[in-house]
């Protein structure tokens, strides 16, 4: 895609549109992606919302299926792997 190209889409009543395929693509854009707008000196930029992942996402709520009941329960086990006194 050169940087001279350009898309159009049309606003639906309720304010949406679809993405033309090349700027997707370019955007690396899939479905359920969100993007974000901003307004940058005079101009309007669309770019793919990609936060900052959470490393510890996969781990919410693993605790309790391990047996842990409180944090206390969880401190008590990290001290005795240290073999920490309590």
């Amino acid at each position: 895609m050169k940087s001279k190209d350009t898309f159009e889409a049309t606003v639906t009543s309720k304010g949406q549109i679809t993405i033309p395929l090349p700027v997707r693509d370019r955007l690396g854009l899939k479905p359920g992606d969100h993007v974000q707008f901003l307004f940058e000196e005079g101009q309007t930029v669309i770019r793919p919302a990609r936060g900052q992942a959470n490393p510890f996402r996969r781990w919410m709520g693993a605790w309790r299926s391990a047996g842990f009941r409180s944090v206390h329960d969880v401190k008590a086990w990290v001290a005795d792997l240290r073999d920490d006194e309590q």
